[in-house]
């Protein structure tokens, strides 16, 4: 089991309980120590995720928000649209990640959760200051989309695909170097 997997499965494991999981606990199921308990805690609490330790264990306070990375692929003329896609379904673009073959991979900031920031973004492009990113990988791009619940990452992904931008992906496959989850 991969540390990623093992982290899937302690938040299941905390969201399903109705009382506070042990670090002990924890270690012991994983077979691992407590220390790796806490380190995985700690990513836990970096993904958007608000786990309280308390004296008998870990519990989740709802998740802040989370995130799913979304391969996709569309044109210059679709841009806006599919940015309307993900925040009309209540997700945001946190960014917009490409792999290159000869530049390696490359990332930038977007924070992208409204309509008028898709305007201000959408004028940006258009004002010829700069291109898409994803215009030097053929289209293929990456987005790290969050979203207050599962559910509505959901309805953003079934919306990204009857769209057609969506590329499928395996879960855990490691996609251009980018590593796709499930949500």
């Amino acid at each position: 089991m991969t540390g990623s997997e093992r982290r899937e499965e302690i938040i299941s494991q905390i969201q399903n309980s109705t009382t506070a999981v042990s670090g002990k606990k924890l270690a012991a199921a994983y077979d691992v120590s407590r220390q790796v308990i806490v380190q995985d805690i700690a990513l836990i609490r970096a993904m958007g995720y608000d786990i309280i330790s308390t004296n008998k264990g870990y519990i989740l306070n709802a998740p802040k928000s989370i995130s799913k990375i979304f391969k996709v692929r569309h044109t210059d003329e679709q841009l806006e649209e599919e940015l309307c896609a993900v925040v009309d379904n209540g997700g945001c673009i946190e960014n917009v990640m490409i792999n290159h073959k000869v530049y390696g991979h490359m990332e930038a900031n977007l924070q992208i959760n409204s309509r008028r920031k898709i305007k201000e973004f959408m004028e940006e492009i258009r004002s010829g200051k700069s291109s898409p990113l994803k215009n030097i990988t053929s289209g293929y791009h990456y987005h790290k989309v969050s979203a207050d619940s599962r559910e509505t990452l959901e309805m953003v992904e079934k919306e990204l695909k009857r769209k057609g931008f969506l590329i499928q992906t395996e879960y855990g496959e490691k996609e251009d170097g980018i590593n796709v989850s499930r949500l």
